[in-house]
């Protein structure tokens, strides 16, 4: 690591702190040369291939931002979606991998977002899965109905019907 006063190129490292829950680490540097110290923080990257083949870093941002269309207009607050993001960026991080595709941000994303809202589960494995017809979303709803115990307060009916009467008004 060069020194940012001097621009000698070597440091040593005074003092190692994990942050963000682990995430990164802190580290204190002193400057060999003239003496002066400095903080660094180093997080592992993790870069997204998208289907175009082009490689970027990965965006807890994006993903909360792609999440936000599909809770539009639903009873999902700011602090709801963060941890959601945080939850995505925690699972795809766990798997080891240095290079993820968009497929398996994806699927990280739908397992968070069906326990979040079933309703914006529905609209973004739309978009995810290309749902082509409404057999699709029947199926996708058939499929979301045997998971949840029948009459589950807050279940797939209540939701929809919310959405179905929300759109009619």
């Amino acid at each position: 690591m060069h020194c940012p006063f001097c621009r000698h190129a070597d440091s040593r490292v005074v003092d190692s702190r994990t942050t963000d829950d682990g995430a990164s680490i802190r580290r204190r540097r002193q400057c060999p040369d003239c003496g002066r110290r400095f903080t660094t923080v180093e997080t592992a990257s993790l870069m997204v291939i998208k289907r175009s083949g082009v490689t970027e870093p990965f965006s807890r941002d994006k993903v909360i931002a792609g999440v936000r269309k599909a809770c539009q207009g639903r009873p999902v607050t700011e602090d709801a979606l963060a941890q959601l993001g945080q939850r995505v960026e925690e699972a795809v991080r766990a798997t080891g991998s240095a290079e993820l595709s968009t497929h398996d941000v994806g699927l990280a994303i739908l397992g968070p977002l069906q326990e979040l809202d079933l309703v914006a589960y529905l609209r973004f494995a739309s978009v995810y899965r290309a749902f082509d017809s409404l057999e699709d979303f029947e199926a996708a709803i058939g499929e979301l109905r045997q998971q949840l115990p029948p009459g589950t307060p807050g279940g797939l009916d209540e939701e929809l019907g919310t959405a179905a009467s929300a759109a009619v008004d």
